[in-house]
């Protein structure tokens, strides 16, 4: 099917607009530290269900060791790394700094991916990254909308309100956040090689629903161990206690890392890598409408402008071949 993949990118920005207001609900409740890894854990339940149900496995017991370092690295780095760095970025600084710094992470995955891979794409194709990047950065640097704190909720971080004041640039934020989106750049590149679907890696193909499985199940070691070396457990068992936060946090896990991270599979899978990832970031946009009919927030001609902007983007990027 022609186009598979940008079509399975973008599912994956309305999947991940979607359970950032999930996300976003549950972390006012309990916090985001905990709600890491309690959204891994449930999208690992309602992923092994359905594997069970549809390949017979409960567990990606027929993954090559290859197939788990790769993937497991890309859990690792995405899931893990990424966002611990994202996490520490919107408490040293501001919101909308730390999303427009996370912008970069599509350019970066292309450059990753052409330096590890040979991906090279289009000068049409780097016009459409540009323009949707460009447009992106104008809707989440908007002061007058809450999109982005919203928006970094979607993989379950959530500063603090105290820290979401905060209007300085901090040395140790951006290097964070420059950090935060090499770590999903790097995640991304990661997977398409433990996909099978890069040359000269000895990764034979595989199934993108283990594949996220793989990918979680590393994400969620990561967080163990995290947690057991900073005592964080005593914040995780409170959050459980807590049943509309972990209603919000079910819902998250469903949209967003079951739902959305198996489509960002299908779409690397398919499609280059910057491509797939540019269209991915456009989740800001997606939220505007959604923010205007769930938090009755005013669209601006602003958010109207970066929004054309984005959407023109990725049309280019899809009218590319």
């Amino acid at each position: 099917m022609q186009y598979v993949g940008e079509i399975a990118a973008l599912g994956t920005a309305v999947c991940w607009a979607g359970s950032s207001l999930s996300f976003t609900a549950a972390g006012k409740r309990v916090g985001s530290v905990p709600l890491n890894l309690i959204r891994l854990v449930m999208a690992l339940v309602m992923i092994s269900v359905y594997v069970w149900l549809i390949r017979g496995l409960v567990l990606p017991t027929d993954a090559t060791g290859a197939h788990w370092l790769w993937l497991g690295l890309s859990g690792l780095v995405g899931f893990t790394f990424g966002d611990l760095c994202l996490f520490r970025a919107m408490v040293l600084m501001e919101a909308r700094l730390t999303m427009l710094v996370m912008t970069l992470a599509p350019p970066m995955a292309a450059l990753i991916a052409w330096v590890t891979m040979g991906e090279s794409l289009q000068p049409l194709a780097w016009l459409g990254m540009a323009l949707t990047v460009a447009g992106v950065a104008w809707v989440v640097t908007e002061r007058h909308a809450d999109v982005s704190d919203t928006v970094v909720a979607q993989r379950g971080v959530l500063a603090p309100r105290s820290a979401r004041r905060l209007v300085r640039v901090s040395a140790a934020g951006l290097t964070l956040a420059l950090l935060g989106s090499l770590g999903q750049a790097g995640g991304l590149v990661l997977s398409k090689i433990g996909l099978g679907k890069a040359a000269g890696f000895g990764v034979s193909e595989y199934d993108v629903v283990a594949a996220t499985q793989i990918r979680i199940i590393a994400g969620i070691a990561g967080f163990v161990l995290m947690f057991t070396v900073f005592g964080w457990w005593r914040r995780v068992v409170s959050a459980l206690r807590h049943k509309s936060a972990m209603g919000f946090a079910a819902v998250g896990s469903a949209v967003g890392p079951f739902i959305g991270v198996t489509l960002s599979l299908v779409a690397l899978n398919s499609a280059d890598v910057g491509v797939a990832s540019t269209i991915m970031s456009i989740s800001p946009i997606i939220l505007i409408p959604a923010s205007a009919i769930i938090h009755k927030e005013r669209i601006t001609p602003r958010a109207v402008a970066g929004a054309l902007l984005a959407v023109g983007g990725v049309a280019l990027l899809v009218i590319k071949k």
